[in-house]
């Protein structure tokens, strides 16, 4: 049954859209793609929340391929996935999009393709000494913000800063950026309300401190990564690494990141709509539907 189309399965945390992806890849002989640009990282497993267990026999790729304290970036995805849904397509298998990060199904299935943008030493240093919210001016004075998590922490305002850099100084290559061919894809969306969504992430976050998520971020900086390289990422190591060099205590950390989570969620939900806006069609399912009538609904739509 499989065809040129591919199959994406995106929601918010904690709304169990991986078990879901890995249901439907395992019915309908596919693989999963992750669109998640933190499950790259090795050694960050419960702070991305992997639940690598939950994949089973189904292959998965685009998950432990970078080093933690890297910085891996949308140009890296795209050229990595586009690489990965061809081998499966080769292989007669149906790529299976998993993910919630907006930016990267986004413009994966839009066909967008980008410039590797070096390293700027000398725009870095004098970038360097600015304050996140001095950061934040420069880089609206140069585009629009749709991406926050482009200023989540001086670290990546200044990336963001230095590529916009690089394209106005070569003005060319913006053609570059635009989309070539679309990926046909049909996308499912687990749509979950927002008392039930708040609920799980509490949930899930007390599960995954009781699991040893601090003792993660621990042994990540005695392998010698940065505070301010694991503070990058945003998140559960943000509040995490600042919990565990003691600039926060713990229920100061554990409150701060469950709020944090909460308006992530929303932020993942506000992107999934703005890609309805911008001409995606996402078929949403219940997150609580019984999951063979999951698996059956998106083989039905798939098939259409």
């Amino acid at each position: 049954m499989v065809t040129e189309k591919i199959l994406a399965i995106v929601g918010p945390t904690a709304s169990g859209k991986t078990r879901r992806a890995v249901d439907v890849a395992r019915a309908l002989g596919g693989e999963i793609v992750s669109g998640d640009s933190r499950q790259v990282y090795r050694g960050m497993d419960l702070g991305t929340g992997k639940d690598l267990e939950e994949y089973g026999d189904v292959a998965y790729h685009l998950i432990d391929v970078s080093p933690a304290g890297s910085k891996y970036n949308l140009y890296e995805y795209l050229r990595d996935a586009t690489e990965v849904i061809g081998g499966i397509k080769e292989r007669g298998a149906l790529p299976v999009v998993c993910g919630g990060t907006g930016l990267y199904v986004e413009s994966l299935l839009k066909g967008m393709r980008l410039p590797e943008v070096p390293e700027n030493r000398e725009l870095r240093e004098k970038l360097n000494g600015l304050s996140l919210e001095e950061l934040t001016a420069i880089l609206k004075r140069m585009k629009t913000l749709h991406n926050v998590t482009d200023i989540d922490t001086s670290k990546r305002a200044i990336r963001a800063i230095e590529i916009q850099t690089f394209y106005a100084d070569h003005p060319g290559i913006e053609a570059m950026v635009r989309p070539e061919k679309p990926l046909p894809a049909v996308i499912v969306g687990v749509d979950i309300d927002r008392e039930a969504r708040r609920k799980k992430i509490t949930r899930r976050l007390d599960a995954r401190l009781d699991a040893g998520m601090v003792d993660e971020v621990r042994e990540l900086l005695r392998s010698g990564i940065e505070p301010d390289d694991l503070i990058y990422y945003g998140l559960e190591y943000k509040f995490l690494t600042r919990y565990v060099i003691g600039e926060l205590s713990y229920s100061e950390m554990r409150d701060g990141l469950e709020i944090a989570i909460h308006q992530f969620a929303k932020r993942q939900m506000t992107w999934f709509r703005g890609m309805e806006r911008r001409g995606f069609t996402i078929h949403w399912l219940p997150y609580d539907m019984p999951d063979d009538a999951f698996v059956e609904e998106c083989k039905r739509l798939y098939e259409l």
